[in-house]
């Protein structure tokens, strides 16, 4: 259900964050903006940048061109597997995307590690959220900080995602993994 066409880019702005669920104040720490420049924005009494645009939108779980044209989409309905936005990765990685934009409280990942797969060479962190990793079939080799972790089919793990963490397959076969984001760090 797409939300009803508004105006200006500041009545989207408001649009997108309100159906978020965020507070002004959520959204200046989400950005780094100020709230104030948020809700001047909000107001059409100033104008983004390009770069504040782009934070705005990231930190809305939209597309900047979502926020410039309009066309930002409720995230209730059924996501057929067919129609899942696809993300592939480097080193053997192929990524599906459970959630619909705007994101809310969720933002949630499966995935397929072919043998000898990873999501890089170097770990990574994003944001300060909980993670929940679920190996659905294969078996994998997560790391979170130091610690090194084997999960079979079935295993799960839980961390905050400003740790470095990262994962590969260590198995024979195609492994399918399930990523679950609390709130979303997109």
């Amino acid at each position: 259900m797409e939300t009803e066409a508004v105006e200006t880019l500041g009545a989207r702005v408001r649009a997108a964050r309100e159906l978020r669920g965020l507070t002004l104040r959520r959204l200046a720490s989400m950005t780094g903006l100020s709230s104030g420049f948020i809700s001047q924005l909000e107001n059409d009494r100033s104008n983004a940048s390009v770069a504040s645009l782009r934070s705005l939108a990231s930190a809305l779980g939209v597309s900047a061109a979502e926020l410039i044209e309009g066309r930002i989409k409720d995230s209730q309905g059924v996501l057929r597997k067919d129609q899942r936005p696809r993300i592939h990765m480097a080193d053997g990685l192929t990524k599906f995307s459970l959630t619909r934009a705007p994101l809310r409280n969720l933002e949630i990942y499966s995935g397929y590690l072919e043998p000898g797969g990873s999501t890089g060479d170097e770990h990574y962190s994003h944001g300060n959220a909980q993670e929940f990793v679920m190996c659905i079939n294969g078996r994998i080799e997560l790391f979170v900080g130091d610690e090194k972790h084997v999960l079979d089919a079935g295993d799960s793990i839980e961390y905050l995602t400003s740790s470095e963490h990262g994962l590969r397959n260590i198995g024979d076969d195609t492994a399918e993994v399930l990523w679950v984001i609390s709130p979303p760090t997109n």
